[in-house]
């Protein structure tokens, strides 16, 4: 049974993450020591409660987050035939496909992180809709776009469930017109810049011209845009493909479907977090779909066999 690996973006974060939820593995303390000589700073100063309020913190956070787990799951033998990962997340994704090497993530997370945190330091973020249709929810935002309110469609996370980015009164005020229309559910997300929209597209490019100076491989496990919902092999589309995830609108549930087509039957969520398995559930209807979060390591490696 072919298998895949995700990635989780910023809102899966926690205080501790990079200290008391990684494994007791000497590989770990490998990568810890790695990424504090790499960042020149030390791993508590990224991910205390008040670090992880600055988007840079997070982001690297979980950048060694899913570099650790997923090797340390590869190293046990549970080796996925895909990776996919959502904004961030495509960065442990590639280490792990074998397309960037995690001294040149760290630099490049932490600069992508800077760039989007300078660019919308306050007042904008991202806000979560479920159990809603997507025309009522496209069609209030063509009124609001027509209107000068800066909210777009960033997340395509299920047939019933999107998130929308841009200022934050702009979130609240789409998110009242579009319950005033039919019965659904918002929150904002722990999320403090407006990713994937035309918001970003400077900095995206900014990001391109690092990338187009960094050493990427071609992927040796097959790596899948959640931005593309196609797998990419092409080095430069490889490059765009991680600059540019920070503009780009998430298309998460065609990712899903498209690791399904292509024959995939177990996805491994890596930590933290269980949302995105949540959303593969509702498309790996006869597959297995689990959280390393909360899965025990030995259910995991069984199931791989």
């Amino acid at each position: 049974m072919l298998t895949a690996f995700t990635f989780p973006g910023q809102g899966s974060q926690f205080p501790g993450m990079l200290r008391e939820n990684l494994p007791d593995d000497p590989a770990t303390h490998s990568y810890l020591s790695h990424a504090e000589s790499a960042l020149g700073q030390t791993i508590t100063s990224i991910d205390s409660e008040s670090a992880l309020k600055e988007t840079v913190n997070v982001q690297l956070a979980l950048l060694i987050s899913g570099v650790i787990w997923g090797k340390y799951l590869m190293d046990k033998g549970c080796v996925p035939d895909y990776v996919m990962g959502l904004s961030v997340g495509a960065y442990p994704a590639a280490v792990l496909a074998g397309c960037l090497s995690f001294e040149d993530a760290l630099q490049l997370v932490s600069l992508r992180g800077r760039l989007m945190q300078t660019a919308f330091p306050q007042d904008y973020g991202m806000l979560a809709l479920l159990n809603v249709n997507r025309t009522v929810v496209e069609s209030v935002l063509e009124q609001q776009v027509i209107e000068g309110k800066r909210v777009y469609l960033a997340n395509i996370n299920a047939e019933d469930q999107f998130v929308l980015a841009g200022y934050k009164p702009a979130l609240l005020e789409t998110a009242a017109v579009i319950k005033s229309k039919t019965r659904c559910t918002s929150r904002l997300l722990e999320v403090a810049v407006p990713s994937h929209c035309s918001l970003l597209k400077d900095q995206s490019e900014y990001l391109l011209s690092k990338l187009e100076k960094t050493i990427i491989n071609r992927p040796k496990i097959r790596y899948i845009s959640a931005s593309k919902s196609r797998l990419i092999n092409n080095i430069d589309d490889i490059r765009i493909d991680l600059s540019h995830n920070m503009a780009n609108q998430v298309h998460w549930h065609d990712s899903s479907q498209l690791l399904l087509e292509r024959g995939v039957g177990r996805v491994i969520e890596i930590p933290p977090g269980s949302t995105l398995t949540g959303l593969c559930r509702r498309v790996f209807t006869q597959g297995q779909c689990f959280a390393a979060q909360s899965t025990r390591l030995d259910t995991l490696l069984y199931q791989h066999l």
